[in-house]
């Protein structure tokens, strides 16, 4: 039953910045900052390997500024444009999927990179260095693997049509990184969140109502809705006694299993309940988002890209996905059981 308890369930700052984040990011991509700056570095790598290769690490290094999910929802387009627009349709799937593992990966090494980090990364109070090295290993093995399976694809000479100029407008770009700049700021807990939410909100208000109108609300709600699932699962008794007795067992093995049927932030939410070992379940949560389509949000976004797109093509592209991901997910957890 709802009582005084559930105030405290919501990680304020988390939803704040996670705000704030969206919010900057949407500006951004109206003014095509991110169109203009990658396809300027996408069009130099005259083959579909370096195109390739280009993509996946527009998205990987993306991630860590602009969250996994807003980095695919930039990025993702970019890819079709570039594959489309050379004829190369073929390589949709391959691409887009290691852009997916890349999104979820790349931003696994900094706090804002992922959701799942920047709520841990709240919740625990870890401080910002600590994190860094907790998250390393496994993002320097899972670098190391996406760079060899992008060099399975076949250099094919690529020559773009129908290209489109976008106007760059450098006073937008520099107003609004101030506001990203700011919004990192409260993440790092310098800025204040309320008053940081409140200027950055306002500033919006007047240069782009639109960025405020198309923040992903629906991705807001879903982490209030599991603050609330996880705050309550924390007070049954038998569900603590379960858990605390699971976990230490082998935190990172169950925090990445979690993921596959409920996804990584709900994972990370509600695990965080039941275990002080976050060094483990840290790279569980960022881990565990490879694997089933369920296992991330960014899969769930980087799925539904694909089918609009290839509608014909789902039950192949599922099977591929499927494949790299488990690899992925496999590798990367007995690499990080060897180093833990």
């Amino acid at each position: 039953p709802v009582d005084t308890a559930y105030l405290g369930y919501f990680n304020l700052r988390t939803l704040a910045t996670l705000f704030c984040t969206l919010a900057v990011v949407n500006a951004f991509a109206h003014i095509h900052t991110f169109e203009i700056i990658s396809k300027n570095i996408v069009l130099k790598l005259h083959n579909l390997r370096n195109a390739t290769i280009g993509l996946v690490f527009i998205t990987f290094f993306g991630s860590m500024l602009l969250a996994n999910d807003m980095a695919l929802l930039t990025f993702l387009p970019l890819g079709f444009y570039v594959l489309n627009s050379t004829d190369n349709k073929q390589a949709m799937a391959f691409t887009f999927i290691m852009q997916n593992i890349a999104a979820n990966l790349g931003g696994m090494v900094t706090p804002f990179g992922n959701p799942q980090n920047l709520y841990l990364y709240s919740y625990f109070q870890i401080e910002t260095w600590e994190f860094v090295k907790i998250m390393l290993p496994s993002f320097l093995g899972a670098t190391f693997l996406i760079i060899i399976c992008c060099l399975f694809v076949k250099p094919i000479p690529l020559t773009l049509k129908n290209d489109t100029d976008y106007v760059f407008d450098k006073k937008k770009t520099l107003i609004y990184a101030i506001l990203f700049t700011a919004s990192i700021l409260i993440v790092f807990r310098i800025v204040p969140y309320i008053w940081g939410t409140v200027v950055i909100t306002l500033a919006l208000l007047l240069l782009d109502k639109k960025s405020i109108k198309e923040v992903n609300y629906p991705l807001l709600a879903t982490f209030c809705v599991f603050f609330v699932f996880s705050g309550n699962m924390a007070r049954i008794p038998a569900v603590s006694a379960f858990f605390e007795y699971l976990l230490p067992k082998n935190t990172l093995l169950f925090g990445i299993l979690s993921c596959q049927f409920i996804s990584n932030v709900p994972s990370a939410v509600l695990l965080s309940h039941f275990t002080t070992d976050y060094a483990s379940l840290l790279p569980a949560v960022n881990i565990g988002g490879c694997g089933t389509l369920i296992a991330s949000l960014a899969s769930l976004i980087t799925f539904s890209e694909f089918k609009q797109h290839n509608p014909d093509r789902v039950k192949s592209y599922v099977i591929k996905f499927s494949v790299i991901n488990f690899s992925f997910a496999t590798i990367l957890f007995i690499l990080q059981s060897l180093i833990g």
